[in-house]
């Protein structure tokens, strides 16, 4: 099949002489023929295609490939390296590396350390949208081993011999080459949708005009309303696997919907699933937005609830994958352009707190907020280590900053208190508002410092932010969360409506800090980071005057036991959620709790996204059915659909209950 595969790519391709018999020159092993070949040009030139072409030469010459996606590149250095081993390892390894633009900041790495311990007889072949950094190709060592390549477009004698090969009507390749001039993704795009979709009379640059009018032809009348709905999942979501699709459109047959967009031209198959290619993405995505605002929004609600369901339930691994989607959904709203840098020039990755590294951190505390603060970092080193990440810039690996986010359980040790003033003003805030019980803790983002960028935004405050976030989502018994900025008026600005100011103004030597922070007994994570990621929603809450006899995290378990108590009658009467403010003032305190966890139930069928969910706890607690399975088949789901429906269920029950224990009825 491979060699099938291989032949067909060979008859549809078209031009790139030179770059193909230069590479043929350096398989064959011609000592002056390069060792690495970097190939730029701007999105839709054909960098893809003809990396697979290359790559198609290297097989069957017989050498070992290893082939890496810049898109899914780690920040780290050291993983890129073990993705690629065999090339420093292996004799006559060839690494393709597509995609290059979105993993740039490894380039300098790339010439300094990685590189000149390739194994021999080696070849790199790196593609991208910018150009190598000039100091590569003017450095007398690399110029000689270095070929860049900027792609052209198709001349038109390339162009028509594409266009013949789709078997486009003779009369309508004029128009078709007046449409897409010599650019291989409009071009490629017109041959997939044949001479039906070449039939219009625009003679347009190859602009987002084409695209648009191209993948319209190409898609043309979408099979269903749930195709289109398929179609809103990839337009947005970074990559789509077939997991994704079932859990956004549940009921719907994920596995022929993924095939459907897997047989798509304009989708590129990769180990996360499927990605479309970047201009057709950003075409599908205008025009869906255009034609169908609502459902565009609503999809993108959809997969926002979908990552923050597995920010909580993912491996420890794919958190901070998980979070980079779910921002990656919202980039452009104004919060996270207030809040995230998006910058990936000096790229910094982040590992553990080392004891060789202690000596760094002390002297950047030191130089950015003085001898007392670094006194601090010193002590809560020795106290929380694991508090502490180290970030290093990738090209180099020099130490540029660190951060520290301190995990502090109630109640609160009299040294921490008697040690940091910005400690103690957090817990006094704590004991003034809504003090926090045994068995909770709080989370505090006590150190952000990074000299050269200090407490702007940058790199290091996004990855630190994520991790923040992350931990607080995954965490049990967190009570509030808080950040620490010194620059306290300008930081208030940026966090309106993410944190609340505390007032308080600790002071650290010389210097005067804000403290900001959320009670996540009030609002649930997931909660909060939609108000983080969208422009639109209202800002959290203040910290009402009365707070809750119980914590969230008991009130919760409280939810859950009435519901599983529901058919023991002796049982119910006893359970705890009768010992919240909530039933204080039942005169029937059973009868009255039935019927608001009936009426809570139902309410969720109110926002769409509650319809399943109310119909699987109805189905789970109320309807008799002796067991879950048998809830499942009443339901006619799949188990595993049906137990993600009453999970997402809880969560939103829990979440409405919550509120009227801490505001009363609505």
């Amino acid at each position: 099949m491979g060699e099938r595969l291989s032949r067909a790519r060979v008859r549809a391709f078209i031009g790139r002489d030179d770059e193909l018999g230069l590479f043929r020159e350096a398989l064959a092993g011609d000592p002056h023929a390069p060792f690495a070949f970097y190939v730029c040009g701007p999105g839709g030139i054909g960098k893809s295609t003809l990396l697979r072409r290359l790559a198609d030469h290297a097989r069957t010459a017989g050498r070992l490939l290893v082939e890496l996606d810049g898109r899914f590149v780690s920040r780290d250095p050291a993983d890129f390296e073990h993705a690629a081993g065999p090339f420093l390892d292996v004799p006559g390894t060839v690494l393709f590396v597509d995609s290059f633009e979105h993993c740039q900041w490894l380039e300098s790495w790339l010439w300094h350390h990685f590189l000149p311990r390739a194994a021999d007889d080696t070849l790199v072949v790196l593609a991208g949208r910018r150009a190598p950094q000039p100091q590569w190709t003017a450095d007398p060592a690399w110029s000689r081993l270095l070929h860049v390549t900027e792609l052209e477009p198709f001349s038109e004698e390339q162009a028509r011999s594409l266009l013949v090969a789709a078997r486009i009507r003779p009369e309508l390749r004029d128009r078709v080459l007046r449409f897409a001039g010599g650019n291989p993704l409009a071009l490629s795009l017109a041959a997939a949708a044949g001479s039906a979709g070449c039939g219009r009379e625009e003679i347009w640059a190859p602009t987002a005009d084409v695209l648009r009018t191209l993948l319209a032809g190409l898609i043309g009348e979408v099979p269903t309303a749930v195709h289109r709905r398929a179609l809103e999942v990839a337009a947005q979501a970074h990559s789509t696997s077939e997991e994704l699709l079932a859990a956004v459109l549940p009921g719907e047959d994920a596995h022929l919907l993924f095939s459907w967009l897997r047989d798509l031209p304009f989708m590129e198959s990769t180990h996360r699933g499927l990605h479309p290619h970047d201009a057709a993405r950003e075409t599908l995505a205008a025009d869906l937005r255009w034609r169908a605002p609502n459902a565009f929004e609503a999809m993108r609600q959809r997969l926002a609830d979908e990552y923050l369901r597995i920010l909580r339930e993912a491996p420890e691994e794919r958190v901070w994958t998980v979070t980079d989607e779910l921002f990656y959904l919202f980039r452009e709203g104004e919060t996270l352009a207030r809040l995230r840098s998006w910058s990936r020039e000096d790229e910094v990755h982040d590992r553990p707190l080392h004891p060789d590294d202690l000596d760094a951190v002390l002297r950047m505390a030191e130089e950015t907020e003085g001898a007392a603060s670094a006194e601090l970092v010193r002590y809560w080193a020795q106290r929380q280590p694991q508090a502490f990440s180290v970030y290093r810039l990738v090209d180099t690996g020099r130490i540029v900053a660190f951060t520290a986010r301190l995990a502090l359980p109630a109640p609160p040790d009299p040294r921490d208190l008697a040690t940091d003033p910005v400690v103690a003003a957090a817990w006094q805030y704590t004991d003034a508002i809504a003090p926090v019980s045994p068995g909770e803790h709080i989370g505090v983002s006590r150190f952000s410092i990074y000299p050269e960028r200090y407490q702007v935004p940058s790199r290091v405050i996004d990855l630190s932010s994520s991790r923040a976030q992350a931990e607080a989502a995954r965490a049990r018994g967190r009570a509030y969360g808080f950040a620490v900025f010194r620059d306290a008026e300008t930081w208030a600005e940026r966090v309106k409506g993410t944190l609340s100011d505390t007032g308080a103004r600790p002071r650290v030597g010389e210097h005067t800090y804000g403290l900001f922070g959320v009670d996540w007994r009030q609002i649930p994570v997931e909660a909060w980071l939609q108000r983080f990621i969208s422009a639109t929603e209202p800002p959290v809450p203040p910290v009402p005057p009365g707070p809750s006899p119980v914590s969230r995290t008991t009130f919760d378990q409280a939810v859950r036991e009435a519901l599983a108590h529901w058919r023991d009658a002796g049982a119910f009467a006893a359970c705890a959620l009768l010992r919240t403010r909530l039933a204080a003032d039942f005169g029937d305190p059973v009868g009255e709790l039935r019927a608001l966890l009936r009426q809570a139930v139902d309410d969720l069928a109110r926002d769409p996204r509650g319809v399943r969910a109310r119909e699987a706890l109805a189905a789970g607690y109320f309807s008799g059915a002796p067991t879950q399975e048998a809830a499942a088949r009443r339901l006619g789901l799949p188990y595993g659909t049906y137990r993600r429906h009453v999970r997402q269920g809880l969560d939103l029950l829990c979440e409405a209950l919550w509120q009227q224990e801490l505001h009363g009825s609505r």
